[in-house]
């Protein structure tokens, strides 16, 4: 019975998903930034993944505009060694003061130059933005990163650590 159990879970795909949006769909403005002109409420969504990897350490999570700057790019989320036995974090996770997070997860610096969780907010008539959720599964944790830590570093620290991927693209427009 336990060899069943195993081979069902090595054959389960790794996936993301939210409550709050499905994969291609308009993210719903409470989720987009709070500032710069847009009207949200800069609450981080509800997600969840299953499927990882069996050897995962632990969690590394980004969120990031593959359409801003003229392709470019923009970091929303940055988050890492979230550990390996979190595969949820709840609505308002992304918040600056981290009460919601998972306990030992470290939030970096997005693009904003805030930490934390910094919702859509494309410039107006920009037309559609395509927002990249994506969790890694890591064979570790990452040691020696600040909590300062941006996009592009922390996916130099993750190099040669990934286990595996799941991604889910959420859409916003202004």
């Amino acid at each position: 019975m336990l060899a069943c159990a195993v081979v069902a879970n090595a054959s389960q795909p790794f996936e993301l998903k939210s409550t709050a949006f499905k994969a291609g769909a308009l993210i719903p403005q409470q989720y987009s930034y709070s500032g710069s002109g847009c009207a949200g409420k800069n609450v981080s969504p509800e997600l969840s993944w299953n499927g990882a990897p069996e050897d995962t350490k632990s969690f590394a999570l980004t969120v990031f505009d593959s359409d801003a700057r003229n392709g470019v790019g923009w970091w929303h989320w940055v988050v890492y060694n979230i550990p390996a036995n979190v595969q949820h974090l709840g609505t308002g996770a992304g918040s600056a003061a981290g009460d919601l997070m998972a306990t030992q997860a470290v939030q970096g610096r997005n693009d904003f130059q805030t930490i934390g969780y910094g919702g859509p907010c494309p410039p107006p008539g920009g037309g559609v933005h395509h927002y990249h959720f994506t969790v890694y599964a890591l064979d570790m944790d990452l040691s020696g990163l600040s909590p300062l830590t941006s996009g592009p570093t922390l996916v130099t620290a993750m190099h040669g650590h990934i286990l595996g991927k799941a991604e889910l693209t959420g859409l916003f427009q202004r």
